[in-house]
Formats: structure tokens, C-alpha cells, sequence
């Protein structure tokens, strides 16, 4: 019973109701736990598993549509959002640490607060979750983390000067801003793109990088410059 309760002050925490609480509690459960019961306990590491993939497709999809960067800073600001360090920060907001079920012996090494461990079971908890409701409460967990991590926190040193550039760009409706490739060179491993950003007619930044992305954002950033925002 009292197990029972504290699940459901973590569903309170989680914002969700599970269907299938044997979900919720598969994903609390360690491995060191699942060992030392003599009947057959699941632990959470098959959960953990599908979490990682499906926080990641959650984390890729909101950074894609949300900012126009490169391929590869996508890619570096991906990883640190869905690093231990962040998952385990997570995981400490929700408290997770007392809800899991620990074996004597990491229970003694302090495994409630031991970085790895919550991070898995974030990850775990988040597969719970996905599986017994579907991505978009999945989504919303997930979200509510990394939308404040990024706007609030900032830890992380980058600058979308395409988004910014835009959003100076609309408060005269009748502007137009697009991009235009003026060069392509280089081998394949080695390209070189240049950009050039206009503003209706007029050509108010240029930018190279290696890749249309990259070369589209020193463009703005160019131009940001130009106008007096840099």
C-alpha cells in the first residue's frame, strides 16, 4: 500500500496517470534490486534502453524545428542535452532518487544519489511513460526539461543568429528575407559554401562555412552586425 502511494506522489510529480503502474514500477526498479529478489523481478534496464531512444527522438525533433543551425551543432547541443549531467539534474528535480528499489549493497554505497543510476532511471521513467500513453506525454515530460534548460539555464554557447535575424526582420511584414548559395567548392569531405542573405532586393550579409547551414548563419550574423544588433 505504501508503495502504491508513493507512486502516485510521483505520478503527481511526472504529470501523468498511468494506465499500467507495472510500468512505472519496472523503470524505479535497479538491477541490483532485481538480483537479489529470489523470484523473477524485471529491472529497468530493457526500459532504460527504449528511453534513451526515445528521448532522443524527442530532443532531436523540438531542436530541429526550433533553430536553424548546422548538422553539427545540432548534433553537439543534442548531446548535451541528453547527457548523463542532464539527465541526472532531471531526475533530481523529480525527486526519483527515494522512489527507487536499490539492492542492500548499493543502497549502502549511496546509489539514491549516484549520477549514472538516476540518469538511467530518467530514461527508464520516461519509457514508462511512452509505453503506456505514446510519445506526446513522453514529449511533454521531456519538454518541460529541456525547454528550461536551454531558456533559463544557460549553460549552453550558442547563438542562432538566423532565428534572431528573422525576428527583426518581421516586425516590418512587408520585408522579405531569404538566403541564396552564390558558391559551392571543395571535395566532398571538405566543402566550402558561401551565402548570401538578402533583404528584398538588396544583399545585407555574406557568410562561408562548411556546410549551407553553417554558411547561412555567419551570413545573418553578418548582417546582424551591419544593422547594429552584434
Amino acid at each position: 500500500m505504501e508503495q502504491n502511494t508513493n507512486l502516485k506522489e510521483l505520478e503527481q510529480r511526472l504529470g501523468y496517470q498511468f494506465q499500467n503502474l507495472n510500468y512505472l514500477e519496472t523503470a524505479l526498479t535497479h538491477s541490483s534490486y532485481a538480483n537479489e529478489m529470489k523470484k523473477s523481478v524485471s529491472s529497468n534496464e530493457r526500459q532504460e534502453f527504449l528511453g534513451d531512444a526515445v528521448l532522443s527522438i524527442i530532443v532531436s525533433d523540438y531542436l530541429f524545428n526550433t533553430f536553424h543551425l548546422a548538422e553539427g551543432d545540432l548534433t553537439k547541443l543534442r548531446a548535451a542535452m541528453v547527457c548523463e549531467k542532464s539527465l541526472f539534474e532531471f531526475s533530481e528535480e523529480l525527486g526519483l532518487g527515494q522512489f527507487l528499489k536499490l539492492g542492500r549493497g548499493e543502497e549502502m554505497m549511496g546509489g539514491r544519489t549516484r549520477p549514472s543510476i538516476l540518469a538511467d532511471a530518467f530514461e527508464a521513467v520516461l519509457a514508462a511513460i511512452y509505453l503506456d500513453g505514446g510519445i506526446e506525454p513522453a514529449r511533454k515530460l521531456v519538454l518541460g526539461f529541456v525547454v528550461d534548460l536551454l531558456e533559463n539555464k544557460g549553460r549552453f554557447a550558442f547563438t542562432d543568429y538566423k532565428t534572431m535575424l528573422q525576428e527583426i526582420i518581421q516586425k516590418n511584414p512587408e520585408e522579405r528575407l531569404t538566403y541564396a548559395l552564390v558558391e559551392e567548392s571543395g571535395p566532398d569531405h571538405n566543402k566550402r559554401f558561401v551565402v548570401e542573405v538578402h533583404l528584398n532586393s538588396n544583399v545585407i550579409g555574406q557568410g562561408v562555412g562548411g556546410s549551407k547551414k553553417s554558411a547561412e548563419q555567419a551570413a545573418a550574423k553578418e548582417a546582424l552586425k551591419l544593422m547594429g544588433q552584434l
